[in-house]
């Protein structure tokens, strides 16, 4: 898998220059890269088909789960903690709550690295549609604004790659407009960024990419 482009919207204080960061950052976007298909091809090779119709073009959670699998290594936060295991400071899990919200939490994290000290770095990897893009960035922005996490990371595909894919999922030409918004949160420390996906070949003998349901929505 390709990333032609890294959009860094804020990038703030000590953790933002840190060591650490940069070496979760390595991790991240080396497992962002190894996403494949086929698997076990080693390469992203896409079926250029349109995903406006039923039946045609290409599913996004196949090519998530690749990455959160690598990340994790299968590790579950509610699994984890069924069997007595709180503690998940210093390793990737998968499924992690988001620490805001009041009364209603949002839901679970993609992945996250629970950092030593306090704080969580969070990938979102974009299978919904453009509004799910747009609750994805707002979840992260909070979390930052109220110092519950130290770094949002959302995956979303490329303007070449978006025709392929699950009609109308959230892509980076339609979450530009909102960068100026988003850039304007109000953190002292913090890291917030859009990791850009591309197909490295297409190939119309390429098997489709399976979608999913998410809700009623096709992934």
């Amino acid at each position: 898998m390709k990333i032609p482009h890294i959009e860094t919207l804020i990038s703030r204080g000590p953790f933002s220059e840190s060591a650490e960061w940069k070496r979760l950052r390595t991790e991240l976007l080396a497992a962002v890269r190894a996403a494949e298909w086929p698997p076990g091809t080693g390469t992203f090779t896409i079926r250029p088909e349109s995903g406006k119709k039923r039946g045609e073009g290409n599913g996004v959670k196949p090519i998530k789960d690749r990455t959160v699998s690598l990340l994790t290594a299968g590790r579950k936060y509610g699994e984890m903690k069924k069997r007595g295991l709180t503690d998940h400071r210093g390793t990737w899990v998968a499924e992690h709550p988001w620490p805001v919200g009041e009364r209603i939490k949002p839901g679970n994290m993609d992945a996250a690295y629970v950092l030593q000290d306090a704080g969580i770095v969070c990938l979102e990897w974009e299978t919904g549609n453009i509004s799910s893009s747009h609750r994805s960035m707002n979840k992260m922005c909070l979390g930052l604004h109220k110092g519950s996490i130290k770094a949002g990371i959302l995956v979303v595909p490329s303007r070449a790659l978006y025709p392929f894919l699950t009609d109308r999922i959230g892509n980076i030409a339609e979450l530009e407009p909102y960068f100026e918004l988003w850039r304007s949160t109000d953190c002292a420390e913090g890291v917030l960024e859009i990791v850009v996906i591309e197909h490295d070949a297409v190939d119309l003998k390429a098997p489709r990419i399976p979608k999913g349901t998410d809700g009623r929505a096709l992934t």
